[in-house]
This record gives structure tokens, C-alpha cells and sequence, in this order.
């Protein structure tokens, strides 16, 4: 196992430490924790919006802390998720009176652990409200889910949730737009490496030289096919019409595209993907309202993407394009 680690046990508590170290006047630890929250926070009478989940997947969770986005992501262990109490203490942090809305991926841990969270918040009197968010039309079921899992599409979810909260919306308006892009968004992703859990010190899966696998999850998970490498193109034409096969458009519809990093593809590799994406989608009549590149909710370093779209509406424009301040999303 080649890794920048010092011990492989802390290397969630050291990143965080080191990120911090890096934004000192925007971001802080909660003491004893590894919850990260505004330095502002908490906001009186803004709803406040918290998500977080297994690490492994930067810069998702933290970094989209800030201004219209984030106020608190709350940093499990590699590829596990946080306990109830430490969900608790971030509710408890950034809750400014208005409420506070948990944005959650859809794995078993995650959904159990901040339903948990959500009950001992809502029995001190803090009004908790919720999306679950399952973006991936690759899989139904997975080891990890009960229903589909939920990846980069999140990351849209917490922008336009948080573009409406930091507007002055209250909690059920947060949570009735979180809904609407939950109900418009679909992603797919691909893998052609795994990835290395330090702690564990080999890789989770294989993949021959010659092997790519298609529907892989954010952690590893298997997908629905393990075939030959095929050219930039066919991987994103098949990864697209998969999920224009789940959500309906029409032609004149607006689109937001995230072409996704796993973490270890150049950039040079996610824009060849896009360049297909973006006539795929141009053919049929859509309008690209934004395109976003880069690694947004990755894998360590396994070498990949994912694909995701979202249906826009006026709202849903306007909420995306608002300014954010979070160090990874900065509009």
C-alpha cells in the first residue's frame, strides 16, 4: 500500500485537522469530534443544514461548508457512518431556532444512525426534517441499501437546499425543494481500479489490466457489469442512456451535468467524457444550463466517474446558481 498517511488508524482525524489548518477563518472542529460546522454557526433563525457520512469521499462532506450551502458535515470513519451522537452534536451546534435539515445518502448506516440523531434532537425541542437522497440508477439493492444508493447527485441537494435556506426559507420550504431535486436528479458511475481503505492495506475489489466495472458505488460496491475497457465515449454513452432511460426529458428542457471524479482520473479524462455528454444531450433538444467537472464525491483514489443530471425548473436555476462560499463549491 503506497499512501501520504502517517498512521493508517488517524487518518480521518488528521485530514480534518489539516483542513481546518486550512480554512481557520470559515470552518472549525467541534471538540472531541470529528464534526466539522461553520465558524459562524450557529445562525439564529436561518434553518441550518447538516450532512455528512462515511470519509473517503472528499471533498464530500466538508468541504461544502459555507455560506449557502453546508453548515455542518459530520465525518465518519473511512467508509463507515458517523455514530448517532456525533450527528447529535452537530445538530445541536448549528441549530439557530429555525431548524435544522439532514441531508442523507441512502445506505442502511447512514439513514439508521441520523433517523437516530433526528429523535434525540426533536426530544430537546429542535425541529428536525429530512431528504434521503438515491440518485444511482445503477443498482436497486446493494449490500449497503435497502433501495437505491445515493451519490454525487447529493451534491446538488445540498447546494439548492442550502441556496434555499441561506434565502430565508423556512425548514418545510428547505425540505419540499430538497424533494424536488431528489425526484430530478440520476447519476451512474464506473470503475476501472479499486480503491484502498488504509486501515485495511488492499485494495477492495479487483479489476484486471483489461477490466472496467460498471455501476460501482462511491465505496467499491459491485455494479451490474464487469467487461472489457471500452473508449471515453462508449462509457459515457452508456452511463447516460442508462439514466435517460429513468428520467423522463423533453425536448427544450434544461439540464445541470456533473461529470464526476473517483479521485484518481485527470481531469483532461472527465472533460473527453463530457465533450460526448454534451452532445448527447444536445441532440436531444436539451439546453446545458451548467456543466460541472471535477472530483466532487470521490473514492480514495480509485480511478473512475460518474455521470449525474438534473432536471431543472426556474426555481431550481436560480437556487444553483446562487453564490456559495463553501472552499469546494464556490460559485
Amino acid at each position: 500500500m503506497k499512501k501520504i498517511v502517517n498512521d493508517p488508524e488517524s487518518v480521518v482525524q488528521d485530514m480534518l485537522d489539516g483542513l481546518i489548518s486550512a480554512h481557520p477563518d470559515s470552518l472549525q472542529l467541534l471538540p472531541e469530534t470529528t464534526v466539522v460546522v461553520r465558524k459562524d454557526a450557529p445562525i439564529t433563525n436561518k434553518v441550518s443544514i447538516v450532512s455528512g457520512g462515511g470519509s473517503g469521499h472528499e471533498p464530500a462532506h466538508a468541504g461544502y461548508i459555507g455560506d449557502g450551502m453546508l453548515d455542518a458535515a459530520v465525518c465518519g470513519e473511512m467508509f463507515t457512518s458517523p455514530t448517532p451522537d456525533q450527528v447529535f452534536e452537530s445538530i445541536k451546534a448549528v441549530d439557530g431556532g429555525a431548524g435544522v435539515f439532514l441531508v442523507i445518502k441512502n445506505y442502511t448506516g447512514d439513514v439508521m444512525n441520523f433517523e437516530m440523531a433526528a429523535e434525540l434532537a426533536e426530544a430537546e425541542g429542535i425541529q428536525v426534517e429530512k431528504v434521503i437522497v438515491n440518485d444511482d440508477v445503477a443498482v436497486e439493492d446493494s449490500s449497503f441499501t435497502t433501495g437505491r444508493r445515493g451519490i454525487a447527485g447529493t451534491i446538488f441537494v445540498h447546494k439548492i437546499a442550502g441556496a434555499k435556506a441561506a434565502a430565508g426559507g423556512s425548514i418545510e420550504e428547505v425540505k419540499s425543494v430538497a424533494e424536488k431535486v431528489v425526484a430530478n436528479v440520476r447519476s451512474m458511475g464506473m470503475a476501472l481500479t479499486p480503491c484502498t481503505v488504509p486501515a485495511a492495506g488492499k485494495p477492495s475489489f479487483t479489476l484486471e489490466e483489461n477490466e472496467m466495472e460498471i455501476g460501482t458505488g462511491i465505496h467499491g460496491e459491485p455494479g451490474i457489469e464487469r467487461k472489457p475497457i471500452a473508449s471515453a465515449s462508449a462509457i459515457a454513452e452508456e452511463l447516460t442512456d442508462k439514466i435517460l432511460e429513468d428520467i423522463k426529458f423533453n425536448s427544450g428542457d434544461d439540464v445541470a451535468v456533473m461529470i464526476n471524479g473517483m479521485g484518481a482520473t485527470p481531469e483532461m479524462e472527465l472533460y473527453i467524457l463530457n465533450k460526448k455528454v454534451n452532445q448527447m444531450l444536445t441532440d436531444r433538444g436539451l439546453t446545458i444550463h451548467k456543466t460541472f467537472v471535477g472530483d466532487y464525491m470521490t473514492s480514495l483514489e480509485m480511478a473512475g466517474c460518474s455521470i449525474t443530471l438534473l432536471k431543472l425548473d426556474d426555481e431550481l436555476k436560480t437556487l444553483l446558481d446562487a453564490e456559495s462560499s463553501a472552499p469546494a463549491f464556490r460559485i
